[in-house]
């Protein structure tokens, strides 16, 4: 994230914080891939496991409070500008990775019904999202929800999402399932965002007290997250009703202390993640194609035995490559990947024929991406 106009060296380091927490969710969700999709594949588990399970109750959550926080900044904006920041923008990476994903995975979607298969595939992905891509598509959906109710009581507004993520509608609908699960982390972030900046700050002056916060936490959601709920084989304590939503925002707040603390500390971890932050939607829409080139090589070859050193090279290039990826095509014909082209954005909305910024955007200040 590179300086923007106006801002101060503090200001882009008190900013920095959010691409860090960003480069951690996206490489929590990248390992969880990795690592269940190489157990299954060796028929085994390694090292990692213990891992994804205790950040299972956290993980997304975090991803979706961090994306709430700016809303605040475009939710006042008329609807043309609003849907182009808010909805065009997702719309154009899924519609363009879901094609390039079920192009890639043909033979698997059609089987023996040909193209007419693959069409009804992409048309009902359309309505129900399709594969991992289901995050970019909410994206989408929370922010136009979230200004259709924005003249309601927050604390309203909060609540009713909060109760559809304890009592969840039943529906065999994969979007209603994780709209339910995932929209009060959503509106969290909206809401709260002036407070959750301000907690960042406190971070910054208190390291040492947090220090010892976090490590209580941890205690706590790796018990809850890894203990069976009724015995062995059975869920986890943290997948029962209202436990995984105070485990949710209770971790996705500790993951912001952490960034903060990262982002504080410096160094080449700091900076590696924040690059991952930065440019997390990259990730997140290409990683699949290494994860499963690199899995497959791994499993047909037998040159790593072992489950957990396994899952790590998978997760490794599936983070690594689309990075490489989207510096390599960047300023090309093939830049289209990774930023929307200027034909795409609505007329009317100051952004076409400029320069396209990239996916993940920039706030403009400290304050901004709440009421």
């Amino acid at each position: 994230m590179g300086p923007g106009a106006g801002t101060t060296p503090e200001d882009n380091l008190r900013l920095a914080w959010v691409d860090v927490a960003k480069g951690l969710c996206i490489l929590l969700v990248v390992t969880m891939h990795a690592t269940l999709g190489t157990g299954v594949a060796m028929g085994g588990e390694g090292f990692l496991h213990p891992l994804v399970a205790f950040a299972q109750p956290f993980r997304i959550p975090a991803f979706f409070l961090l994306s709430g926080l700016f809303l605040g900044r475009v939710i006042g904006r008329g609807w043309r500008p609003f849907a182009d920041k808010r909805v065009v923008h997702f719309a154009y990476f899924y519609g363009l990775w879901l094609l390039i994903q079920s192009v890639v995975k043909y033979g698997e979607i059609a089987g023996e019904g040909g193209p007419a298969a693959f069409l009804r595939h992409l048309a009902l992905a359309l309505v129900e999202p399709y594969a991992s891509l289901w995050f970019i598509y909410l994206l989408a959906v929370f922010s136009v929800v979230t200004k259709l109710l924005r003249r309601l009581p927050g604390p309203a507004l909060l609540g009713a999402a909060a109760l559809l993520q304890v009592f969840p509608l039943q529906t065999p609908s994969y979007l209603v399932e994780e709209f339910c699960a995932r929209y009060v982390f959503f509106v969290a972030g909206y809401l709260f965002a002036g407070r959750i900046f301000a907690l960042a700050e406190t971070v910054r002056a208190r390291p040492g007290s947090v220090l010892g916060a976090l490590a209580l936490w941890a205690l706590a959601q790796g018990g809850l997250a890894l203990t069976p709920s009724a015995g062995p084989g059975s869920p986890a304590l943290a997948s029962l009703p209202g436990v995984g939503l105070l485990l949710g925002g209770a971790g996705a707040l500790a993951l912001v202390a952490l960034a903060v603390l990262l982002t504080a500390s410096g160094g080449p971890v700091a900076r590696a993640l924040r690059d991952c932050g930065n440019r997390s939607i990259a990730i997140y829409l290409a990683f699949f194609l290494p994860m499963a080139v690199t899995r497959a090589l791994i499993v047909e070859t037998g040159l790593i035995t072992d489950v957990g050193v396994a899952s790590l090279v998978v997760t490794a290039s599936a983070a690594l490559v689309p990075l490489i990826v989207e510096r390599l095509v960047r300023g090309t014909r093939l830049s289209f990947l990774f930023r929307r082209p200027h034909a795409l954005h609505l007329a009317g909305t100051g952004a076409a024929g400029r320069p396209d910024a990239p996916i993940s955007s920039q706030p403009a200040h400290l304050g901004a991406g709440g009421p």
